[in-house]
């Protein structure tokens, strides 16, 4: 292959990574607690049992969040970091 060549196809090859993941970089996300599936986590929970992503135990625990498109976390039946932890507090307050 001449230089030529090899130069239009690196180049092809980087614009066409740019454009795919250009969407993705553009939309902003939000943490979700409480809808994780167990081992699908995306970092340390709330109640600090774990620090990495797919450690979770067990599906919807309020501990466990995932990153989601910003502003569909409700509808997916999720909480904010701050109704997750009043959450886990009330059901600490029902065990102890």
């Amino acid at each position: 292959m001449n230089q030529r060549a090899l130069i239009a196809a690196a180049a092809a090859s980087l614009l066409s990574t740019l454009l795919i993941s250009a969407p993705a970089a553009a939309q902003e996300k939000e943490k979700c607690y409480g809808i994780s599936v167990a081992g699908q986590n995306d970092c340390a929970n709330l109640s600090g049992t774990h620090s990495c992503a797919g450690q979770a135990k067990v599906g919807t625990d309020v501990n466990e969040w995932k990153y989601v498109a910003k502003g569909t976390c409700a509808s997916m039946k999720g909480m904010t970091a701050e109704a997750a932890k009043e959450k886990a507090k009330m059901m600490m307050d029902k065990k102890g």
